[in-house]
């Protein structure tokens, strides 16, 4: 049990994915520090407060039971997901679309074709695997 465990863990896989969550959690921080303390106040200046969660509210009822709707809020959550995805847009999209352009053009060489060894290899995999469904 502990050996599979090992297995799965070592497998690049799950190294590889790991190493995805950890960056993108940083670069989500430092997006929504810029967000926060560039645009947020920029906007908020325009709707004549210190933050953002205070323009642009419509008070609902009276007295203790009195909310209120926070339209800054919104307004900064959708900011906050537009940089996020125009950045991941600009640095992993557009990279890997002309990428597979370039691919597709001839300009950058496929990946070699299997050698003899391997397909002799898969050939004996595929017929053992047929002898043992009989």
């Amino acid at each position: 049990m502990l050996q599979g465990f090992k297995d799965f863990i070592m497998r690049g896989n799950v190294i590889e994915l790991a190493v995805a969550v950890v960056i993108g959690t940083a670069f989500t921080a430092l997006v929504t520090a810029v967000v926060d303390g560039l645009i947020n106040p920029l906007i908020a200046a325009v709707g004549g407060s210190s933050d953002l969660s205070d323009t642009w509210t419509v008070p609902l009822g009276t007295g203790a039971q009195a909310s209120q709707l926070a339209f800054g809020l919104v307004i900064g959550a959708v900011l906050n997901f537009l940089v996020i995805a125009a950045v991941v847009y600009l640095l992993v999209v557009l990279p890997m679309n002309r990428l597979a352009q370039r691919r597709r053009a001839g300009q950058e060489p496929e990946p070699p074709a299997p050698t003899e060894d391997v397909l002799l290899l898969q050939e004996i995999r595929d017929l053992l695997a047929a002898r043992r469904e009989v």
